[in-house]
This record gives structure tokens, sequence and C-alpha cells, in this order.
């Protein structure tokens, strides 16, 4: 019997319309919008009042989505989910203009730590964000998406390789650059020739221009700059005997960030919300997880910092709001792999659709301790959840997440994911039960976090 989990099926509506961190952000604002939520600006006032929901972005790369409770006042605790929405990919490069032997092929730059040998013979295309010129003068930036297969990175016959499935090796700028067209096609093509750009400098092919233009319904000479990702166009879809798994891209850490939205939503919707008493409810969409969280968007940027100081303005009620506070640091988990158990401590090996995962280290790459865990768990069983543990291997590397960085702050911090299989994959596997396990414990913690705690005595 095939099973159809709603909240999974919502999921894969959210990646396939996401194919970049422009989209995701783009995709959680609509969601928070129709939640009842109101879009301010960091560079605005803020009047802020209780039992009211607002959110901001920063660059169309990262959110910040937080609702105010009855009682708030300075030095009111913030109960955290914090997310990345990056994935690794490949980028178009500034000047990506390139042939070779009649082929067209588009100069690209590699982002993040990806399974780069996963993105050979996929029908890739390109989305991102593209500014253009308006009528009156101004200048806009618009998202795009170009559904249609426009690129691909042809592997070698092994004909021409016989050693291929011994080991297979490349190098990523000379054997990796994906073909865009026939240089002959161009050539013919009356309308790509009418094709350029404002400035004369053709940084990119007039083809590439081309269809940008068409899919925004613009001039070519319109176009000013663009930041261009490609992605696979197979969509995401429910897999397995019984729809039990999810194929998909990008699922870390789209799947975290999509769940952190809709419980937050699910919560500010609820008639209840109005009378709630507790903490600040806040999600944090980040960006440039995958390269470090160093920049204006990721998690060391200044945006929970300055959240914090915005909420609690005096250095007192700062610091007080801050010992009140809790971060969800969630991004997935790796998944024991039927396959290579042998990678797994064998006490701690998480399986998909087996509930929440927490990761601990003991050198900190991740942030959780034994009171960060309690509560966490509490508050998962508190729905009727289960909780699975992860610890690497004394004998491998640790990865890590936005948790440290921001546990730095002086934030409480747990960190938590769901199970996967093939993580940085062109095309990963998750569990499509797993979805509304995230959902309901992040809903737990948005409703339950202010009283357990208060029911535990540490300090």
């Amino acid at each position: 019997m095939s099973i159809y989990p709603e909240a999974a099926k919502r999921l894969l509506a959210f990646i396939n319309a996401s194919p970049t961190p422009f989209h995701a952000v783009q995709n959680a604002a609509i969601r928070l919008e129709a939640a009842g939520f109101s879009k301010i600006r960091e560079t605005d006032d803020w009047d802020l009042q209780p039992r009211s929901k607002y959110y901001y972005t920063r660059n169309q790369t990262c959110l910040i989505a937080f609702t105010t409770p009855s009682n708030w006042r300075p030095g009111t605790g913030v109960s955290i989910v914090a997310t990345h929405v990056d994935s690794p990919n490949l980028r178009v490069r500034p000047v990506s203009k390139k042939s070779n032997l009649g082929y067209l092929q588009v100069g690209i730059e590699t982002y993040g730590g990806g399974i780069w040998h996963s993105w050979f013979d996929r029908d890739l295309s390109l989305a991102g964000r593209v500014i253009v010129v308006q009528r009156d003068g101004t200048f806009r930036s618009k998202l795009v998406k170009i559904d249609r297969p426009l690129l691909r990175i042809p592997s070698l016959a092994i004909h021409l390789d016989r050693n291929v499935n011994d080991s297979f090796k490349f190098n990523q700028e000379s054997e990796f650059t994906p073909i865009f067209g026939l240089v002959e096609s161009e050539l013919n093509d009356v309308k790509v020739q009418g094709a350029s750009a404002p400035s004369g400098q053709m940084k990119h092919h007039p083809a590439l221009l081309l269809v940008l233009s068409e899919e925004l319904s613009v001039a070519p000479e319109e176009i000013r700059d663009f930041e261009l990702h490609l992605y696979d166009t197979q969509p995401s879809v429910l897999g397995g005997v019984n729809n039990e798994f999810i194929f998909s891209p990008r699922l870390d850490n789209q799947f975290s960030s999509y769940c952190a939205v809709e419980a937050i939503a699910t919560y500010a919707e609820n008639p209840s919300f109005m009378e709630f008493v507790g903490n600040v409810n806040c999600v944090a969409l980040f960006n440039h997880e995958e390269i470090g969280s160093v920049s204006t968007t990721g998690a060391e940027s200044s945006l929970i910092p300055s959240l914090l100081q915005r909420l609690s303005p005096e250095p007192a009620s700062y610091s007080q709001s801050v010992s009140r506070s809790f971060l969800v640091s969630a991004d997935m988990g790796h998944a024991v792999h039927p396959n290579y158990s042998s990678k797994h401590e064998e006490n701690h090996r998480p399986i998909i659709n087996g509930g929440m995962v927490i990761k601990t280290n003991a050198k900190q790459r991740y942030a959780s301790d034994a009171i960060s865990t309690f509560l966490f768990r509490k508050l998962v069983e508190q729905r009727g959840g289960k909780v699975q543990e992860f610890e690497v291997r004394n004998d491998m590397a640790c990865g890590s997440t936005v948790g440290p960085m921001l546990s730095k702050i002086g934030l409480r911090t747990v960190d938590v994911g769901n199970a996967m299989l093939s993580m940085h994959s062109i095309r990963e596997t998750g569990g499509s039960h797993d979805v509304q396990h995230a959902v309901d414990a992040f809903s737990s913690f948005f409703d339950g976090f202010s009283k357990l705690d208060g029911d535990l005595l540490i300090d």
C-alpha cells in the first residue's frame, strides 16, 4: 500500500520551486505572508507590538521571521530555529563565454563541497537573479528560473577511458565545463545575433542573454548583471515501495528550512497565538553555510545579534534576553548506509524516518550538551515523537553547521537534523515521514520551550 504523507508533498513543492537561495527565501516569504506575517525592513524604525508577526530579508538570500508573545517586553527570551538555504552547486562565472571544437560552453565555478561526479550527464538548467533596467531608469532585481534543460556536463565514453569504473577522476577546471549548444546554431540564429550586452563587452554568449530576456520578457540590452546557478531539472519526488523516501536535490538544507517555516507559520495561524505567553519565537534561514557562513547573510553575520539588540536595546535587557533564549540549529544528518555501515560509530546509527537526530561532538563541532539535549528530547516527546543520537567515529573528521557559530553569542544550543543518504550529491535521499517529525518537533519547541525551561534548575 502506497502512503502519501501530506507534509512531504508540500516539501516537494517547495524544493521544486526553489532551485536557488533566492527562490527559497521568496517562497518562504510567501508562506509567511499567507500566515499573517508583516514584512519589515532593517533600514526602517521598528514599532514592534505584542501579539504580532514580522519577517525581513537581507540581500534576497536570508530571512528572519519572528512572533511577539502577549507578554513581550525588552528582555524577553528568543526561541530560534536556525537553518540554511544554500546547497553545493555550480555557479556561472562573471565572464562565462567559452567555446571549444564547435561547442558553446558556459564557464562555471564550484560552490561548497559537492559530490561533483554526480553532476555529470544530468539535464541542467539555470536559475537565479537578474538586474534589469526599467523604463523610468531605475533598476530591479528579478528572479528567473528556466524550466527546460539547457546545459549538460557529458562524461567520456567508456571506449575512450577503459579504467573509468576503477577510478573516476577529473579536472574540475578543464574537464567539468558544461556544453550549452553548438557554435553553428548561434551563428545562424538571427535573434541571437541581435542580442547584445549594453556595454558592448560580450562576457556571456548572446544566446544566454536571449534565453534570459525571453524568460523575463525584457530586451537583452536591458539586462545589466546576474547571478545564475545551475540546477538539475529532474523534480523532487516520493520514492520507495511505500513512498517512504524522498529523492531530491537540495534536501541539505531546504528540508529543515521548509519545516521551520511551516512550523512557525502554523503556530502563528492558531487562534491561541494571541494569548501565548513565553519567548519570542523565531526562524532564521541563513545563506553561505556550505562555505563557512562568513558573509553578510551567513550565520556569523550581524543578523541574530542585530535582532536581539533591536528586541532588547538596553545592555541589561539584552543580557537577560540572551540568558532566556535557546537555539535549535537544524541541519540534515547522516543516516547509516546499508552498504557502508562501518562509516558510523556502532551505537550512533540514525535511520531514515526514525525521528529527529541530535548531533553531539565533544570537540564542539556541534554545540549540543546534556542540558540542551534534554530540553529538545522532552519537547519532541511531548508531541509523541522520538529522537536518535549521532556522534562521529574517533577516526573520522566531524562536520559542523551554524550551531557552534551562534552559540558564541551566549545562546544555549542544540544541533539537530533528520537522517538522509547521499548528502551533497545532486540527488539526495531523505525520509517522507521525517518531514512531519521535524514540523512537530519545531512546533513543540515554539509552544512549550518557555514552560519547560522554567521547570529546569541549572545555575
